[in-house]
């Protein structure tokens, strides 16, 4: 009961205009009472009239009144308004920051309920009522709480839009209609609602035969997906076992040439030691027989020496030089070639089908040569200190921190003539020639450009496919831009998915023919892999588009 009599309390102390307790209480000659700054905003628009009235029982005034403060009810308002402190709400009926806040509360508003499009406003509960007990207001459209009311305002007129120009296709007040939309095809709000309702369901049911369609594209494509995975995993399956065959296969083989060598090794060895054996026996002989003539030689008796000669110059049959067969330790040089030949033979047919093994528009590598590392800091083992050539950089680029940052200026900047230099790309070639196993990082900044490696061969001069990043056999291009990447070779693109990033990783493994480019953020992703053969040094190079800035980044 208690609170029942501080609401119609409240009722009675609140202002008809803004529907809260009275504020600064002023009472015009009517009797009726208002907040000073809500009767004045409502004389105010009644200046031009030079007539003034009440809001609540239209009563006229000239000239404009007096406003004074009326203390008395003053005293009561105040009173009413401790009594509410103590009875307040939960904080939960309080609008937060998601919440749309009620248009009539003053100080910390209270959560809307409702929002009326005819007003328009939002509403809590309690300054709802009146929409509920005013007959005039009960045929005002409520609807949940919105916070786009005021687009539903005429900015022009700054009255409800409540029809629609088919001619201009908006929405228009009534002022409008009959204004700059006079003529047009003006139907109302709601009736155009009707019309784009239908088309509306048409569209639905488009929307939803369209993903009822991709829906079964889906599942065709999720059974592709599990027909490609138990195909690959059957192949290597069926791979492993064809390779470990092979590998038998080699093992006997290697295994059948260990003996054969071993057996003409211990033929070999056998045959040459008889004969070795038989040539020392035959010396011996020889040297006994030297001997015993060298003694007869000296026989001072003449018929003894001719006695003893015939006997002891008789010489046993000697092994004949010519059939003494010495084979050389190319022997078995050629057996090492022979296998260096297999090698080799096996090698071109594994690259020849391993590396080509493909898969219907997508070319899947194998390679031989061993993976690459899938962490940043398996990487970063074979970073190079790369800086770039100032000799070589166009004369629109900017080179500064030691050589290792390029940007695009849109002044010349004053390099001397120089034959490595580019005269018309805004590209720049690195000082070091890269070999082995490197990797390094670009930073970008602004508009993007291209990453690349070239030979030191390619053009300078002009503005040719010669001379420009990608678009030649003597240099490889990641084109990165804010939107999307794309690999040239050769004038020949290829289209690169992956995350954007403004660094970019670059892998070379020069031996393997190797070049991979990474997208660095928290983690590293492949965007594309060349698997090729180099001929020559690479060097790294920059293609700065305006206003862009790229840095050779310092890598720990």
């Amino acid at each position: 009961m208690a609170q029942k009599g501080v609401q119609l309390d409240r009722e009675t102390f609140s202002c008809l205009i803004c529907l809260d307790l009275l504020k600064d209480l002023v009472t015009i000659p009517c009797g009726h009472s208002y907040c000073m700054n809500c009767i004045k905003d409502h004389w105010d628009k009644e200046d031009e009239k030079n007539i003034y009235s009440c809001p609540q029982c239209r009563q006229t005034f000239t000239p404009r009144p007096v406003l004074v403060k009326n203390t008395m009810l003053a005293v009561f308002v105040e009173e009413l308004k401790k009594t509410e402190l103590q009875a307040a709400p939960a904080d939960h009926c309080y609008a937060g920051p998601e919440d749309v806040a009620c248009d009539v509360c003053t100080g910390r508003k209270r959560k809307a309920v409702k929002s009326c499009l005819s007003c328009p406003a939002s509403y809590c509960e309690k300054h709802l009522q009146h929409h509920y007990g005013a007959a005039p207001l009960k045929k005002h459209k409520l609807v949940e709480p919105s916070e786009k009311l005021q687009e539903n305002i005429c900015s022009r007129h700054d009255e409800v839009m409540k029809m629609f120009c088919r001619t201009d296709q908006q929405c228009i007040c009534y002022i409008c209609s009959v204004d700059e939309h006079k003529g047009h095809d003006i139907v109302s709000a709601a009736a155009e609602r009707i019309e784009r309702q239908r088309e509306l369901e048409g569209s639905r049911q488009n929307i939803q035969q369209r993903i009822q369609d991709r829906e079964k594209v889906v599942k065709v494509l999720q059974q592709e997906v599990e027909a490609i995975n138990h195909s690959a995993d059957k192949t290597v399956e069926d791979s492993e076992k064809i390779f470990t065959q092979l590998i038998c296969l080699m093992e006997k083989r290697r295994s059948d040439v260990k003996r054969q060598v071993r057996y003409l090794q211990e033929t070999e060895v056998s045959r040459v030691k008889e004969l070795q054996e038989k040539l020392e026996q035959e010396i011996t002989e020889l040297k006994r027989k030297d001997a015993e003539l060298k003694k007869l030689s000296h026989t001072e008796d003449h018929n003894q020496f001719l006695h003893n000669y015939p006997s002891l110059s008789a010489l046993s049959e000697s092994t004949h030089s010519s059939s003494i067969k010495i084979r050389p330790l190319k022997y078995f040089e050629d057996v090492t070639a022979a296998v260096s030949e297999v090698r080799d033979e096996l090698q071109d047919v594994m690259r020849g089908t391993c590396t080509n093994i493909s898969l219907t528009e997508t070319e899947v590598d194998v390679l031989l040569s061993p993976p690459e590392n899938n962490t940043r800091a398996g990487f970063l083992k074979y970073s190079r200190e790369i800086t770039l050539d100032p000799n070589t950089a166009n004369t629109y680029l900017l080179l500064s921190e030691g050589n290792r940052k390029a940007t695009n200026m849109e002044v010349e900047q004053s390099y001397s003539n120089h034959p490595d230099r580019f005269t018309d790309w805004w590209q720049v070639l690195s000082r070091e020639s890269l070999t082995g196993c490197c990797y390094w990082e670009v930073e970008w900044r602004g508009g993007g450009g291209e990453v690349a490696v070239a030979y030191r061969t390619i053009g300078r001069a002009g503005k040719s496919e010669e001379s420009s990043f990608g678009l030649n056999d003597k240099s490889w291009s990641l084109d990165c831009d804010n939107d999307s990447h794309k690999f040239w070779y050769n004038s020949n693109k290829t289209p690169v998915s992956g995350p954007q990033s403004s660094r970019v990783g670059v892998y070379l493994d020069h031996s393997a023919g190797i070049l991979s480019f990474y997208s660095v953020s928290d983690t590293m992703t492949l965007l594309h892999r060349v698997q090729t053969t180099f001929t020559q040094p690479l060097y790294a190079g920059l293609h700065l588009y305006h206003e862009t800035t790229a840095e050779l980044c310092k890598l720990k």
